[in-house]
């Protein structure tokens, strides 16, 4: 049982919806752009830490195997499966070299458990009594989010503070993602109550639904920083489109010549991590600074 922030796995779920607000504005982004490593394909980039390592997935082009990357700020790859998995993800890093992940077992069948990685001290975490669990992110001090099978039909978030975990379930939704936390317990993601996805911030049990206006299948939030700076992406047919959302205001991340660009994580210093398609099979990883 997989769980992804990639593209192909959120519109598989999704149905065409829309909303008419004001269109939001393109931001003023510098961006550095970088390839996988020789015999991988990017999979999904995720968050970028404050020493600015992108963590992520890749297939490896042979065996087609998922696995997952770290990529310092210089460039140089770290590739990395759990033991005893069959695919392993990276979502979130934190400046004190914490990288949080998620892998599918190989026994069958499979079943996804969370984990931290700091230099090569694996630690499992799984949600008490829970089938699955995925862990997405990890805060400079520690705070984690992610999500855990609460049935066989309800996927709800968590938030994990000094060892104690705390369920969030947006009201009557068959899924709550917790993608990120800050260092504040300030949690963005997104929940399906519906036939499409909607974002949310959570702080201290109470709910703030974020959508951003141009959706038409759904809106994802995938990363805040300890200043409540959102990044995320709008769904529309194929496509997904990045944004930043900051003081109410949403303002669109463009690649100029892109078909679509993916904002997976921002790190405190307002750098943002994500994914340039040029076509459906073709992409480059990315870090910006917008304005």
């Amino acid at each position: 049982m997989l769980q992804s922030r990639s593209l192909s796995a959120i519109i598989i779920t999704l149905l065409a919806y829309s909303s008419a607000l004001h269109a939001a504005q393109t931001a003023s982004c510098s961006f550095s752009t970088f390839a996988a490593p020789t015999g991988y394909t990017f999979s999904e980039i995720n968050g970028v830490s404050d020493d600015g390592t992108v963590v992520g997935q890749l297939v490896d082009n042979k065996t087609l195997q998922f696995v997952a990357f770290s990529r310092a700020a210089g460039g140089a790859f770290t590739i990395y499966s759990a033991p005893k998995s069959s695919a392993t993800w990276l979502y979130g890093s934190s400046a004190s070299g914490v990288n949080a992940g998620s892998y599918e077992d190989s026994a069958y069948p499979g079943h996804m458990h969370g984990f931290t990685l700091q230099g090569s001290e694996f630690s499992e975490v799984n949600y008490p009594k829970a089938g699955n669990t995925w862990l997405f992110d990890v805060s400079q001090i520690g705070n984690a989010s992610g999500s855990y099978s609460a049935s066989a039909t309800v996927t709800k978030g968590f938030i994990l503070v000094n060892g104690t975990y705390t369920s969030i379930a947006y009201p009557n939704a068959l899924i709550t993602n917790a993608w990120a936390v800050n260092d504040n317990g300030e949690v963005v993601g997104s929940y399906v109550s519906g036939p499409v996805s909607n974002g949310f911030a959570w702080q201290n049990g109470k709910f703030t639904t974020i959508n951003d206006p141009g959706k038409k299948y759904g809106t994802a939030l995938s990363g805040v920083n300890n200043s409540g700076v959102i990044v995320g992406y709008r769904i529309s047919a194929d496509n997904a489109f990045g944004f930043i959302y900051e003081n109410g205001v949403f303002e669109n991340i463009v690649y100029s010549g892109a078909k679509y660009t993916v904002a997976g994580g921002i790190n405190n210093n307002g750098l943002i991590s994500g994914q340039i398609y040029f076509t459906a099979s073709n992409s480059v990883g990315y870090t910006a600074v917008c304005k």
